[in-house]
């Protein structure tokens, strides 16, 4: 999850100065002579999970009717299909400059900058031209200064000043911010081609124009493989095997979370002793965490493992989808960020002996938080193998030593959990807005989507269903624009074969879908978006627990159904005493035949026209938060306009026709208001023709 006026406050400090004027900037300026390093990569050449992981403890298992090729098969199909074809070619087929030319496509992404406003819209993902310029404004003098020689100390010593002086935030949020981004931003500035147009439509998105970028256009490659028919995808059969699955995400555990610490302070983190003493007893952090920003306290993640462990004691395996260290970003160390991944993992060893753990990579592992490199960024102080690198040595007690070289390579891996069923995980830091990394080129960072495909297509060869965890969403507004249209097609492609995805990042509780690009009408998958640990903010803690269609002769790895549990952070901090509880379950909140992405679409129909269910959506949505905010006709077509969107910022394309139909509901329409004004005339006419004579002038 992001920090309002933190994570990029050194574009807001220097928009603020900046906004006067700044030289004009044109996409073909380069700084210095920069060449991307080639990158030799060969898909073909890794070791592949092809042994069944899982051995699972809790069920009787049944022999799938079909088992997965060999690798040696899969490749020779492969071979032969190559031979065959003279038109397409896949990228793993040809190392060299030809076979990596890709056609054009668009691109764009998400929110930032600028003080309140723009601060207001970070947060909630409503951007303006206000965020656009504030964009362009610090984008262009960082050019300039560097344009005219300005070193690196100057430029950070500015940042500092201008976020200082203007009380951006505190002196020495200010400083962290400054010396921990400083150095990146202008590594990378130095050596883009592009522009401050270029730069705020990559970075912002559809607040920020459509500006043509042929840096940032590409498109992944397809095998030559015909798509198969879609199935029907069937309801899953009553009372067969299933699979009983824990998603965690978000715990952005606080190691200096101090019980009584000022809770309301001035900077992006609170409840530490650096956060000061509280004004007034209500302003005072609480024992078990607290609605403000405030992370977890780890007496709150002790609790909660705990009670998982006692309560769920038949869970078959563990969603693990990233974000561990805390969001106080400008005061972050490689060192301490790679502690607070071993003490979670320690945890979770603990916690949960035997029990298989599929991990994703959140944004805020790296430090400075989301910065994640791609491979051709080698040089020491630059690389990001020191998180890579110990990941590896982290996740290798829960996964196959097959997977190791893709996680050094980018913390992305696929696993054959059982017979026919496999898992894949995607480091989607590599769609982030805000890894600026991406900024020197987009194109597939470490070639992550066409690996995809080609564990994808080895699935549909090998007739394995797959289910993909990772953390940000792909339609969430801080993927980038290209990289969530190429992921969207690849969904479409292999709709057969993917059955669920997993993500967490926004804390909430709730969904995406996906549809077939060509037809709107045909819903092919799900996205589901599991609630946060962390109560950062305003939210109480969560976990999600999943039922997944297991193994047996007809089964179809679809989500049978799943449950969301919470704890009332506000009646824990009263009585002492936290309590765990499940929230709701989704077939009977919701009323649902099944989870499949049809069921899901019609659920979207009804949450449109059906205020009183969306009341509930709306509560599980807020994980029943006693301070959750109201939610008018805006905040509604947002929500509902964001389980619309597997595809980011497009929602004009997906969101229409729902938003007219919340805005005729909530009597906002050009009818409504026609029928309103007709209406209200009409009955301005009769209550005229029925007053009583003497106020109509008569005697």
């Amino acid at each position: 999850m992001i920090i309002p006026q933190t994570i990029c406050a050194w574009m807001v400090l220097v928009a603020v100065a900046g906004v006067q004027a700044f030289p004009t900037f044109h996409s073909h300026r380069q700084s210095i002579n920069w060449t991307q390093p080639e990158d030799d990569w060969e898909i073909l050449s890794i070791p592949r999970s092809i042994v069944p992981h899982v051995e699972l403890k809790h069920l009787e298992n049944r022999t799938n009717a079909e088992a997965s090729i060999s690798d040696e098969e899969f490749l020779e199909r492969l071979k032969r299909i190559k031979n065959n074809t003279s038109k397409s070619r896949m990228l793993w087929y040809d190392n060299t400059p030809d076979g990596l030319a890709y056609p054009p496509f668009v691109d764009k992404a998400l929110k930032l900058f600028n003080l309140k406003q723009v601060s207001y819209e970070i947060e909630h993902s409503l951007l303006s031209k206000v965020s656009c310029t504030a964009c362009k404004a610090g984008a262009g003098l960082l050019l300039h200064y560097i344009h005219t020689g300005k070193t690196e100390g100057e430029i950070i010593k500015m940042i500092y000043q201008f976020c200082s002086n203007l009380n951006i935030q505190s002196p020495r949020v200010c400083e962290g911010v400054a010396n921990l981004f400083g150095t990146e931003v202008v590594y990378v500035l130095q050596r883009t081609p592009l522009g401050p147009n270029e730069i705020c439509s990559f970075v912002i998105g559809d607040g920020c124009e459509d500006t043509y970028n042929p840096y940032h256009e590409w498109e992944v490659v397809f095998p030559p493989v015909p798509k198969p028919p879609v199935m029907e995808v069937p309801v899953p059969k009553e009372g067969a095997p299933f699979f009983k699955v824990l998603q965690i995400s978000d715990t952005h555990y606080d190691p200096h979370y101090v019980e009584g610490s000022n809770a309301d302070c001035n900077e992006p983190l609170c409840c530490r002793l650096s956060s000061g003493r509280p004004a007034n007893p209500n302003a005072a952090a609480g024992k078990w965490g607290d609605y403000r920003k405030c992370d977890t306290p780890k007496r709150t993640v002790d609790n909660m493992l705990s009670h998982i462990a006692d309560t769920h004691s038949d869970i078959d395996y563990i969603l693990w989808t990233g974000d561990l260290p805390p969001h106080d970003v400008w005061n972050q160390t490689k060192q301490e960020n790679l502690e607070i991944i071993k003490e979670t993992v320690r945890q979770m060893t603990e916690k949960f002996p035997g029990v298989p753990i599929f991990p994703a990579l959140g944004n805020h592992e790296s430090a400075p938080v989301n910065s994640f490199p791609p491979p051709y960024v080698n040089q020491v102080e630059n690389s990001i193998a020191w998180l890579y690198d110990e990941l590896d040595v982290q996740w290798r007690r829960w996964l196959p030593q097959s997977v190791s070289h893709t996680v050094r390579r980018g913390a992305f891996y696929s696993v054959l959990v059982r017979p026919g069923f496999r898992i894949i995980s995607l480091n989607m830091n590599y769609c982030n807005n805000k890894n600026w990394w991406l900024l020197l080129n987009s194109t597939d960072p470490a070639t992550e989507l066409q690996w995809f495909i080609y564990e994808l297509q080895s699935a549909e060869f090998s007739n394995e269903k797959v289910h993909v965890i990772g953390h940000i969403p792909p339609g969430h507004s801080d993927c980038l624009k290209v990289w969530s249209r190429n992921f969207y097609k690849i969904i479409s492609r292999y709709e057969n074969t993917i059955m669920a995805q997993f993500y967490g990042h926004t804390h909430f509780d709730e969904f995406e879908m996906f549809y077939d690009p060509a037809d709107l009408s045909h819903p092919n998958n799900i996205a589901y978006i599991g609630p946060s640990v962390s109560p950062y903010y305003d939210l109480n803690p969560g976990y999600r627990i999943y039922y997944v269609d297991g193994d047996h002769d007809t089964t179809t790895r679809l989500v049978v159904d799943h449950e969301s549990w919470i704890m009332n952070l506000k009646e824990a901090n009263h009585y002492d005493y936290p309590i765990w509880y499940k929230l709701y379950t989704a077939r009977a909140a919701y009323n649902m035949k099944a989870l499949r992405p049809v069921d899901w679409d019609n659920l979207i129909s009804e949450l449109t026209a059906n205020q009183e269910l969306f009341d509930l959506y709306y509560k599980n949505y807020w994980k029943n938060s006693p301070v959750r905010p109201t939610c008018d006709a805006e905040c509604r077509k947002r929500i509902l306009c964001d389980a619309k969107s597997g595809r980011s910022h497009d929602r004009r394309h997906f969101c229409s026709e729902l938003e007219a139909k919340v805005d005729d509901e909530s009597g906002k329409s050009w009818k409504s208001w026609i029928y309103r004004g007709l209406s209200n005339s009409y009955s301005l006419l009769t209550s005229i023709v029925y007053l009583p004579k003497y106020l109509m002038g008569f005697g």
